[in-house]
Order: structure tokens, then sequence, then C-alpha cells
């Protein structure tokens, strides 16, 4: 049996692993979200990773024994789920129909913030420390930057504007739904954080599947149309970004502070923007990289937090 110091660097290392899973294979989710998009409309695609991933995770979970169908468990999974993973989810798809998967990701960054603002418990740890609040500020600053060629380009497209406001709403639903991840249902007693989120993913597939009905893309689909780099693109979406990016998100909320887990925002551009810029030839302005940079410094800064 591991002694304690063993466990410890057990946890460690899974730590680093989940991390790592969060900033880099999350990342590259925007490029594969936009590739399915191609083949999918928004809330069958929805409907199609989240039901898959929800339904191996619970079978996992049932398999080795955990109590998955507590209510209380049930009952907290299904706000996390609608808020955290519907919410957002939903308009980042819808988002991708109008701006590039780069983009998508760039303005994601603000979440962040957003989480940092909202953290009312934290407040007092972080804004007394002059790192998380330099890092704050110097956070603003790079999405400043980022959104200021945007606000150009808004001008001569509505429908950029229009996928910017709706990214806004998904950043502030998201912030919402981490948090309570974080101080509720995360803290399921004698519960797997990973149950959690398979009842988190069911719930927000059966948001994406009221929404599919109601708008009859079951029927316009034809599955046989579909090519096959949508096709691989949700199973790369299921597998990489549900059953292990978005578990890893969860448990590390029940692990690590939520300021210090959000930070995945900054660094997800970063992946986001090499995967547009390579395989998907996007184009991506000096600015938006200068933008990216000083978040990258904030990032620094929150990580050089006292403990």
């Amino acid at each position: 049996m591991p002694n304690r110091q063993e466990r410890a660097e057990v946890k460690k290392i899974n730590i680093l692993v989940a991390y790592f899973l969060i900033y880099v294979v999350w990342g590259s989710t925007y490029y594969f979200i936009g590739v399915a998009l191609k083949g999918f409309p928004p809330f069958l695609l929805g409907t199609l990773r989240f039901t898959m991933a929800g339904l191996i995770l619970l079978g996992i979970c049932y398999k080795r024994g955990e109590p998955v169908f507590k209510k209380s468990l049930i009952k907290k999974s299904a706000v996390s789920g609608i808020v955290l993973l519907f919410a957002d989810m939903a308009v980042v798809m819808l988002a991708q129909q109008y701006v590039s998967s780069s983009l998508v990701a760039i303005i994601a960054s603000s979440t962040a913030i957003w989480i940092m603002a909202l953290d009312v418990p934290a407040w007092k740890k972080n804004l007394r420390n002059p790192a998380v609040v330099i890092g704050i500020i110097t956070g603003f600053l790079g999405v400043l930057m980022l959104y200021a060629e945007q606000l150009q380009l808004d001008s001569e497209s509505g429908n950029r504007e229009y996928g910017i406001l709706i990214l806004m709403f998904g950043c502030i639903s998201w912030a919402l739904g981490t948090l309570y991840a974080k101080y509720r249902s995360s803290r399921e007693e004698g519960v797997n954080a990973f149950a959690g989120s398979a009842w988190q993913m069911l719930f927000a597939s059966a948001m994406f599947l009221i929404f599919t009905l109601i708008r009859g893309d079951l029927a316009k689909t034809d599955f046989t149309a579909v090519p096959a780099s949508a096709w691989f693109s949700l199973g790369y979406l299921i597998i990489f970004g549900s059953l292990l990016a978005y578990s890893a998100y969860v448990w590390l909320l029940k692990v690590r502070p939520a300021t210090e887990v959000a930070t995945h925002a900054y660094v997800n551009p970063f992946i986001a923007v090499f995967f547009g810029t390579v395989f998907g030839r996007e184009d991506v302005a000096w600015i938006q990289i200068a933008g990216l940079v000083i978040i990258l410094l904030s990032v620094m800064l929150i990580s050089r937090r006292k403990k």
C-alpha cells in the first residue's frame, strides 16, 4: 500500500496530466468543433457529443461501484450541466458559424477574468495578493487588445458582432457554472467527481436534444452525406474533449483553486490559434498576437501567487 509521500507524488502527476488536458487538448477542440460543424448542425452536434460521452462515463462509474443514482448528485449536476456545459457550448458552436475558431478561443479567454471577478469566497485571498491583482489587470488589458481589432471588423459585419455578443454570454455562463461546480456539485460526499461530470453531460445533452427537435435539425440532417472529417472530429470531441478534458476540469475544481484552474482560458487560445493557423489556414492580426502575449504574462503572475 503506497505511503503518504507516494500518494502525494501520484496526486501531483494526476494534477499535471489534468492541466495538460484542459490546456492543450481543450485548446484543440475549438478547431475540431469548427470541422464538425461542416457536417452537423450545432445543437445536433452537442446532442451526439454529450450523450455518448455522458453514457460512457456514467457506465464506467457505475461499473466501479459509484453511487451514480444519488438524488442530490443528480440535482446538483443538472444545474452545472445546463449552466456550465449547455449554455456555454451552445453559444460557442453557434458563434463558430460567424467567426473563426481562433477568434472564438481568443474571446473565450475572458472567461478566466469572469471567474476571478465572480469568485466571491476567494476575493479576500485573491485581492490581497499583488500577483493575482496585477494578473487580473494585465489579463483585462490583453483581452481589450484582442477585442480592438474585432471592433473594427464589427463595423463591417453584423454577423461578427452577433457572434461576439453570444460568446460573451457564454463566458459569463461558464464562469457561473464553474463556481457552482466548485463550491456545490463537486463537493458531493462519497461520490467521485467523474460521476458528477457524467450527469452534467447528460443533462446538457438533453437540452441540446430539445433544441435539436425544435429546430428540426434531426430530420434535416442526411447522415450519409456527413463528411468523414466531421465524424472524426465528433469522435475526437467525445473522447478527448469530453471524457478526458471535461472530466479533468471537474476533478481539478475539486482539488485546486478556481482562479488557478481558470487559467486554462488563457492557454487555450495559443493552442486554438496554432491549430487554426496550421490546419485551418486562418489569419490572426498582430494586435491579437500581442494580446495573447500579454495574457500569457498575466498567467505567469497568477501562477506565482503565494500559497
